[in-house]
Parts: structure tokens; sequence; C-alpha cells
């Protein structure tokens, strides 16, 4: 059997044998180009070169990153906080006058609004007038009491020369006369105990129309609400013409004095300490970075101090991790944008 017959199957097909042959003659062998062509562009030495470059760049650039990083603490939620002091009137009446408007810059001292003191002044003028006849009385009193000593000193002295009289003669001195006598210093003394008591009495009035003119002139200045902050106006609900009652809010006024309150993680207060620097960026002021510090650390999450406290005691628990308010005193206020309560910041207190 030749060679070639032996690469042949037994079971053939002869034409089909000879078409494969055919086939096989005429497919054109790979060149050493069309080899070159077939390497992709990942299995490119430079490529792999300057990917390895890359991932080591992004490695150290990560390392340089976490070592920067975890030397600050940082959250976003955090707020700009203040006191806000919200006005109400302490009497009821007609406001005559707003001297302010919307976001206007106020002093401590600066007139606010006034309501219409007529019915204050009147009452005022009253409690005077009662006060001056209180005064008045009093003085008739001490003169009564004046005349009341005289006269129980008068009978006094009668009732002593009486009975010194009776004692060297008796029958110069009738016993009727000792008695009218003793009668009239007692009848004089009680007048100079009761003028005494009225005098007490006016005084006390007196007193008591001194506490009214007091509230009178109180209810006067009340007609004048001014501010009691160096701050802005804000939430203005008056106008001129309104009728206002003790208690009705009227405005608001933001203080100067403002902070931050961040409210942190408490896996982040481990190293947290009062004083640490701290840099505060501001959306409202384009990013800018304001410098401040810790000035105290709230005992106590948020969620303690809400109306409706967790009771971790009943049910199934699942341990969520709580936040707790940061008081962070900014340094530089900035006064070129607008900075308010409510506003967002980002705090980033440096821990190491």
């Amino acid at each position: 059997m030749a060679p070639d017959d032996a690469r042949i199957p037994r079971n053939y097909d002869e034409d089909e044998w000879e078409s494969r042959l055919e086939r096989t003659l005429e497919a054109p062998k790979e060149s050493p180009d069309s080899e070159k062509q077939k390497r992709t562009f990942f299995s490119n030495r430079y490529f792999q070169a300057g990917a390895a470059v890359l991932a080591l760049g992004a490695i150290g650039v990560g390392v340089v990153w976490w070592l920067h990083a975890r030397k600050y603490e940082n959250t976003d939620d955090a707020f700009v906080d203040a006191h806000i002091v919200r006005l109400s009137p302490q009497v009821a009446g007609r406001v005559t006058l707003v001297h302010v408007t919307d976001n206007q810059l106020v002093h401590k001292g600066d007139p606010l609004l006034d309501i219409d003191a007529a019915d204050f002044d009147a009452k005022l003028v009253q409690a005077k007038a009662q006060q001056a006849q209180a005064e008045t009385q009093l003085l008739q009193n001490e003169a009564t009491e004046k005349g009341a000593e005289a006269q129980a000193e008068n009978a006094e002295r009668d009732l002593v020369r009486y009975r010194q009289l009776q004692k060297a003669s008796p029958q110069a001195v009738a016993q009727q006369q000792i008695d009218q006598a003793v009668a009239n210093e007692r009848n004089t003394k009680a007048q100079l105990a009761a003028a005494q008591a009225q005098i007490v009495s006016a005084r006390a009035q007196i007193d008591v129309y001194k506490a009214a003119v007091d509230a009178a002139q109180l209810n006067v200045g009340y007609t004048r609400i001014v501010s009691p902050v160096d701050g802005h106006i804000a939430q203005r609900s008056v106008a001129t013409g309104n009728y206002v009652s003790p208690g009705q809010s009227l405005m608001a006024i933001v203080p100067l004095d403002l902070w931050v309150t961040a409210n942190f993680k408490e896996t982040q207060l481990a190293r947290m300490h009062v004083g640490e620097p701290v840099t505060v960026t501001v959306d409202s002021c384009a990013g800018r970075e304001i410098n401040g510090h810790i000035d105290s650390v709230q005992r106590g999450a948020g969620q303690a101090f809400g109306l409706l406290p967790p009771e971790n005691a009943t049910g199934n628990y699942v341990k969520v991790v709580q936040r707790v308010p940061v008081k962070i005193v900014l340094d530089d206020l900035p006064t070129d944008c607008a900075l308010g309560p409510g506003m967002s910041v980002v705090p980033s207190v440096k821990v190491r």
C-alpha cells in the first residue's frame, strides 16, 4: 500500500476528497506581515510599560491621599446656627410706624416700630394725678397729727397739774374736774393715734400710686420696640396700621454671632478635642474656606432630645451609628457674602 493511500480513509468519496485537496492547495499562505497585524494594541510592550507606570502613579496618589485624609474628620451634615431673637409686643395697640425693612442691619437700641401710645399716656397722667393727690392727703394727715399731738400734750399737762393741785389742796379741785382731765387726755391720745394711722395709710397709698405710675411709664415705653441685639431683620410680618397683641410674633433678628453645628458620627469623635482647628467650606460663599475651632461637644446624641426618644429596651434592636452635634466657632466671619442660620457648610477638623 502506497504512503498516499494510507492517508486516505477507506470509506471515502473520491470527488469530495479531490475538492478538499484542491481547496487546501489554493489557500494562500500567511505572511509575516499578517502575523504582525494579528497582534493586538494591548500586547504592545510600550502600552504595557505605560499602563504599569500609570498604575504605580495611581497607587502612589492613593497612598498620599490616604496619608493626608486620615488627619481630618469631615461631614456634610452641618449648618450655620445662631440664637434667633423673636420679637413680640408687650402691650396691645395699633402700629403707627415701622422703622425697619426686610433684611436690614440694625444695632442694639435702634427703634423698630411704634405702637399708638395715646391710651397709655392718658393712664400715666391719671396715675401721676392720683399720686399727687395722695401726697397732698399725706401732708394734711401730718398737719392733723401735729395738732393732735399738741392737744395730747396739753391734756396730759392739765391732768398732771390737776392731780398735783388735788394733792396740795383736796378741796381746791373737784373730782369731776379730774375725771374730765383724764377723759380729755385719753381722747387726745386716741386722736393722735388715729392721725398717725392715717399717715401710715397715706404713705402706703402713695406707694401704690407710685407703682401705678411706674407701670404706666413702662407701658408707654413698651409702645416703642427697640432692637435688643445687633443683627439683621428677618421674617418681618408687621406693617403700619396692624393691630398687635402681646405675644404676637412681629419679626425676628438674626444676631451677628454665628457658629456651625456639625453632626459628626459618634465614631468620628474619638480623636476630636475642644480647641482643635477647623476649616469650614461655605456653599453660599462660593466654596470659600473659613477658619474656626471646636468650642464644645453636646453630651448626648441628637435623637435623645427628640419629642419621642427611642426605647431600645423593647423589641428587636439594630445598632445604628448615631450623630452628635459639635459646636464650631468661626474665627473670621466673611462680610461680603450672606451667611445665616440653616445654610449648609462642610467642616473639616484637623485631628492630627
